[in-house]
């Protein structure tokens, strides 16, 4: 993935208040395209409200020709069965009049978003009344900001103290992003927001109820997108232990014979673009891989005994649902000893 697209990924957090992340098309997709559009574009696929869209990067951004562009992203479409978003680094006023008058959907890193009909079809699918929204799981940013309070309370630096903008900067999000996590913990009732010129949150209680509330309403999700395997990892990539490979920290199970490790998204998908992974694939590999929603490196860096694997409370989110009986105790053991 090149800078511009982690700039489009960065913009596109801080506009809508998602944490997007991209992959490349499957070759069977690629397969489908006539040369000329691979010579044109570096495509990209990326879900946006829960709809899989394109993201159409174009290589050279001086040979931008609206005619050009309406019919190839018409045949993208239609290839592909896919909505299409095409990505410039600068576009000129006549051309971003052109493009608007021909309904052409289009990011500028940092400068515009216009995708009008498409926002309002996915917001139509994703975007719910705020008593609707209730019913909803946490957003991703929403639950590593409560897992993150509850797994440091012990710790002089906490979010009760901080702007929104030095909670972003202390955890590696956008203030936007920030922001729309702190209302979606307000929406469900788990804060309360204070100040005026500055405002601060304020958690609703004891930290063990207010956990105690978001997983008895359903609102705890799996932090794990997906889990792949490959046989090698690049020398100088940390990872966090996790699932099997983790239990063994917290309680008396014994280690798996399988490795597991947890992967921020973004991180894993830029490696896949560079090829770093060997034998990546969906069944078996010396390493499993669990593709992370939220940078668990984050969350234990202020833990004090430097642990080598995930932070208990999303290690137990990620294997709720395991019906091994030994794992189940496992899970409760970690429960009476970081809530309870």
């Amino acid at each position: 993935m090149d800078n511009k697209m982690r700039n489009t990924l960065a913009y596109i957090e801080e506009v809508l208040g998602i944490q997007p992340s991209v992959s490349p098309l499957a070759k069977s997709q690629l397969d489908k395209l006539p040369m000329y559009i691979h010579e044109t574009f570096k495509l990209y696929r990326t879900p946006i409200f829960n709809t899989e869209i394109i993201l159409a990067e174009l290589k050279n951004d001086d040979k931008l020709s609206i005619q050009q562009t309406e019919k190839q992203v018409t045949q993208l479409k239609k290839l592909l069965n896919q909505k299409v978003v095409i990505v410039l680094s600068n576009v000129q006023a006549f051309n971003r009049k052109r493009l608007i008058e021909k309904g052409i959907n289009f990011i500028v890193p940092g400068k515009q978003l216009y995708m009008p009909n498409l926002l309002i079809d996915l917001r139509e699918n994703f975007f719910l009344s705020k008593s609707k929204q209730k019913k909803e799981s946490l957003l991703p940013s929403a639950q590593f900001l409560l897992i993150y309070r509850i797994i440091n309370r012990d710790e002089q630096w906490k979010l009760e103290g901080h702007s929104f903008k030095e909670i972003a900067l202390k955890l590696g999000y956008t203030p936007m992003a920030v922001t729309n996590a702190i209302e979606n913990l307000k929406i469900h009732n788990l804060i309360d927001v204070v100040g005026e010129k500055e405002k601060f949150i304020r958690f609703r209680g004891e930290l063990s109820e207010i956990w105690k509330t978001a997983y008895q309403q359903k609102l705890l999700i799996n932090p794990i997108i997906k889990t792949v395997y490959v046989d090698e990892k690049p020398k100088d990539l940390f990872l966090l232990q996790s699932n099997a490979s983790a239990l063994p920290e917290y309680t008396d199970l014994n280690p798996s014979k399988q490795e597991y490790f947890a992967i921020e998204k973004t991180v894993f998908y830029d490696l896949q673009k560079r090829n770093e992974w060997v034998n990546l694939n969906e069944y078996e590999g010396r390493y499993a891989l669990e593709v992370w929603k939220y940078n668990p490196l984050t969350l234990v860096n202020e833990l004090p005994d430097k642990r080598t694997v995930v932070d208990p409370l999303s290690l137990y989110l990620s294997m709720m649902d395991n019906r091994d009986e030994r794992i189940e105790m496992a899970l409760d053991e970690i429960l009476k000893k970081f809530i309870w």
